[in-house]
């Protein structure tokens, strides 16, 4: 069934973001032609040629909405966590791997191939980079604050924080490829856990 349609440029931007998020969930990035797009935005395939120019402009404009995304949701986690920075970090990875409230298995699997798309496209990668390069900023802020609450330095904050998001997005690539190798709910707390091991020690 068609959904509304959006009369501002940006708001029809997004409703054929959100088509893209569902073909890929259903039928994978190979899947996603236009007119498939097209169809899930409740769309004509003209109406998405107007907006975006390729299928991979979709895609590069859907790293940047799943990001922002991230965002959001760490941040209402942030309100909740008070100044304790383990306490912060934990907020930050329950927003990329809880469960419960606004978690979206379609996100988990687009962000899957968005990862996999920048190794063959280099627009991709660009979008792809600005989104873990702004995540990694984050970790090594949070990490930085509990070292020097633990440990009274810093030293190190870097490649706890890399190792933190790597767990992350090897939880989402599991998740995807072969979920049955992850217990539903594990993720979050296993990384938890290896964090405050890493930051702690």
């Amino acid at each position: 069934m068609p959904r509304g349609r959006p009369k501002n440029t940006e708001a029809r931007r997004e409703q054929i973001v959100e088509g893209l998020l569902d073909v890929i969930a259903e039928h994978g990035y190979d899947g996603a032609s236009i007119v498939a797009i097209a169809r899930a935005a409740g769309l004509a395939p003209g109406g998405v040629h107007y907006h975006f120019k390729t299928k991979q402009d979709v895609l590069i404009a859907l790293a940047s909405r799943l990001g922002d995304t991230l965002r959001r949701r760490w941040e209402l986690r942030m309100s909740d966590a008070g100044p304790d920075p383990l306490v912060r970090l934990d907020a930050f990875i329950d927003a990329h791997l809880a469960l419960q409230g606004s978690a979206d298995p379609r996100a988990v699997a687009a962000w899957v191939v968005i990862a996999a798309e920048s190794l063959r496209r280099p627009e991709v990668r660009s979008a792809y980079a600005a989104v873990v390069d702004e995540r990694l900023t984050t970790l090594r802020s949070l990490c930085g604050e509990c070292l020097r609450e633990q440990l009274g330095s810093a030293h190190g904050a870097a490649a706890a924080a890399a190792a933190i998001l790597a767990a992350i997005e090897g939880a989402y690539a599991l998740a995807t490829a072969a979920p049955q190798s992850i217990p539903p709910g594990t993720a979050a707390p296993t990384i938890r856990k290896m964090a405050r091991s890493l930051l702690t020690a």
